[in-house]
């Protein structure tokens, strides 16, 4: 890709109306709109024309009726990350930032994500699938993670210790009516990290110290749910191999301008994957926007950075 400056894409755009999708139907709503609010500020600063637009039912009037130029997506969970708005955007016309159809779909899929994990080489825990309706399959040892095959933001995902309590856990990643099949995973222990990607390039790597025993929904957003750790505390070539991962999801995966993959590192220093996040968070403490600040970009730059990868769609 051309390495626009910062006044290249702020002269590109300045004809050009931008719409930052957020919002959505999906369980991570309120989170989207926090994302897309915090990027409509920044493009605000920057003197950008911007516009923000609430996904629902009726996006493609709404579209139409603000007449944008560019898509900003903002949009996390199904509909947002799966594929799904960035079909009906390049089916409209309309330029967009980030990951196209292939690679928002495939990354959205835990499941199909596994299976090329492992056919690229990189270790993930090994998992079962479940379908809705099928007889629960023999667990040997646990515990395990349950959560459902499609979605973000550790919604209905349980650590389940023993047996007891697997159809307890089942039943909850089954909750949503969009849910047609769970993943139960083999728990791996160790330390949290996620490595983001700006175009091709691992950032640095951020240790993540929930407070409640794992990254779950409830230490993602709660306050002072969780610690970060900037780069995180993990040996030189752990460190190097979490990042090679990364970039090379990124680059497998066919992602564009960003994508942030989460990764356990565990007792004997081996890192596993866990699944490509295509469209990460997007406040100014999210943990993208926190490598992003250690690598040197600060939140507006990283935001226009993002906004580049609609310029050559």
């Amino acid at each position: 890709m051309r390495n626009y400056s910062t006044s290249d894409v702020l002269y590109k755009l300045k004809n050009k109306k931008v719409g930052v999708l957020f919002g959505g139907p999906s369980d991570e709503r309120n989170v989207s709109i926090i994302s897309g609010n915090a990027v409509i500020h920044a493009l605000h600063a920057l003197g950008v024309n911007v516009c923000g637009i609430d996904v629902d039912r009726n996006i493609v009037t709404k579209i139409k009726k603000e007449k944008i130029d560019i898509a900003y997506i903002a949009l996390h969970g199904l509909i947002g990350e799966d594929g799904t708005i960035q079909g009906m955007l390049r089916m409209m016309g309309i330029p967009y930032t980030g990951c196209g159809v292939f690679a928002s779909s495939l990354s959205m899929d835990k499941n199909l994500s596994k299976i090329f994990f492992k056919y690229f080489g990189i270790l993930t825990p090994k998992w079962k699938i479940l379908k809705r309706f099928s007889t629960f399959p023999k667990i040997k040892r646990y515990p395990v993670i349950v959560k459902p095959s499609m979605g973000g933001s550790t919604i209905d995902v349980t650590i389940v210790k023993n047996r007891m309590y697997l159809s307890k856990a089942i039943k909850k990643a089954f909750r949503s009516e969009y849910t047609e099949e769970i993943i139960i995973e083999q728990f791996i222990k160790g330390k949290e990290i996620t490595v983001g990607v700006l175009y091709g390039k691992a950032l640095p790597v951020i240790e993540i110290i929930p407070k409640y025993g794992f990254y779950d929904f409830k230490c993602k957003y709660q306050k002072n749910g969780s610690k970060y750790v900037i780069p995180a505390r993990i040996n030189k070539e752990t460190y190097e191999v979490s990042q090679l991962y990364a970039e090379k999801i990124y680059d497998r995966f066919k992602c564009s301008a960003v994508c942030r993959v989460d990764m356990i590192v565990d007792e004997n220093n081996k890192v596993w994957v866990l699944e490509n996040n295509t469209i990460p968070g997007m406040t100014k403490t999210s943990l993208l926007p926190s490598a992003s600040k250690e690598a040197g970009y600060n939140f507006e730059n990283l935001v226009l950075e993002i906004l580049k990868s609609a310029l050559i769609k």
